[in-house]
């Protein structure tokens, strides 16, 4: 996921992509602490778009005030 796309979204958007991406991140850790998950890299990622849709939606929280 790029900022771009990150941008375009509304906040209540941003929100449910919020709770999909830490629900996923949660899975991802469940499947490496039992020697399921392969790609652990995909950990990293999914922690960047976290902090990507945060910075966001931030952004746009202070832009309505």
């Amino acid at each position: 996921m790029k900022v771009a796309e990150v941008r375009e979204l509304d906040v209540t958007q941003l929100e449910n992509r919020l709770a999909e991406t830490r629900r996923e991140l949660f899975n991802l850790r469940f499947q490496h602490a039992t020697g399921q998950l392969e790609n652990t890299g995909q950990i990293k990622e999914v922690r960047k778009n976290i902090a990507r849709i945060l910075t966001v939606l931030n952004q746009k929280q202070q832009e309505n005030g």
